[in-house]
């Protein structure tokens, strides 16, 4: 409806520069702050990355659509935005699985944790998973730029994502359907079951300590991840299980996991951390 575009965009623009100035003021504080040059807090300066990357391939074409009227997307554009955010998907659910792990290492382990998180260990880590996600979000574009387009041009959603693109196709190559099969398992379900042991292990730990209020602290450092991993994959799994003809319901989950979460990232994570928040008040006190 025509009438509610500017209202629209007015929300989409509050949310795109709320969520890339928090996410860049979280890694501006990380990297001037000398006692957050610790592996947790560069898996989160990596995190507020990802989230920046997320919300730049989708909000801003999203805005000159809604601005201009103008709602057609090149084919070179399409698959643009797609490879990035396939890319981003990848490296979030790397990462969040890498964050579960350093949590486990800390507390089960703690100490090994500066001999098994060392500095040159988490930055081969970092490598890897940008590595990786660039090359897999490569190979997962040439494969669907392999299937042919015949059912219509038309996009139910507001960017170029999997789901979108796979219904406009006439015919799905074997080999896509293998990738999609082995992408869910190495991406998905592999670390969603690491994260799972991982924190079978850490509160299994926990509920032995005898001290409550190292229980509590315990608690506190793995709460904020508790709380994005459950959102991330909650949306995530409730959006692609919509059913293909409930295109409204699927593009508000796709508005939830491509534009709000990445925002309300770094808000979790600076509320519910001390040493976050404290050089956030000395940074902006500077």
């Amino acid at each position: 409806d025509t009438r509610y575009k500017p209202l629209i965009s007015i929300l989409f623009f509050f949310i795109y520069v709320v969520g890339v100035l928090v996410n860049s003021s979280i890694i501006t504080v990380i990297c001037l702050d000398v006692q957050l040059h610790k592996p947790m807090y560069l898996f989160i300066s990596n995190l507020s990355i990802v989230d920046i990357f997320c919300t730049s391939v989708t909000v801003p074409k999203l805005l000159h659509m809604l601005l201009s009227g103008d709602h057609i997307v090149s084919f070179f554009q399409c698959y643009t935005q797609f490879y990035f955010f396939v890319l981003v998907v990848f490296a979030e659910g790397i990462l969040l699985f890498i964050m579960a792990y350093d949590r486990y290492v800390a507390i089960c382990i703690p100490l090994h944790y500066h001999k098994i998180l060392s500095r040159r260990n988490c930055t081969l880590i970092t490598i890897g998973i940008w590595a990786t996600a660039f090359l897999n979000s490569l190979l997962f574009v040439v494969l669907a730029l392999n299937m042919s387009t015949c059912h219509s041009n038309i996009i139910h959603q507001f960017f170029c994502d999997t789901k979108s693109l796979t219904r406009t196709t006439c015919t799905t190559t074997q080999m896509f359907s293998e990738i999609v099969g082995i992408e869910i398992l190495f991406f998905a379900f592999i670390p969603v079951l690491g994260t799972c042991i991982s924190y079978v292990n850490i509160f299994s730990v926990i509920f032995k300590m005898k001290s409550k209020e190292r229980r509590r602290k315990a608690f506190s450092t793995c709460s904020s991840h508790i709380t994005v991993i459950t959102i991330y994959y909650g949306t995530a799994i409730i959006g692609y299980l919509i059913p293909p003809y409930s295109d409204v319901l699927d593009s508000v989950f796709n508005i939830v996991y491509a534009t709000i979460i990445p925002m309300i990232n770094p808000i979790i994570y600076s509320l519910q951390n001390a040493n976050v928040q404290s050089a956030l008040f000395r940074f902006v006190k500077l």
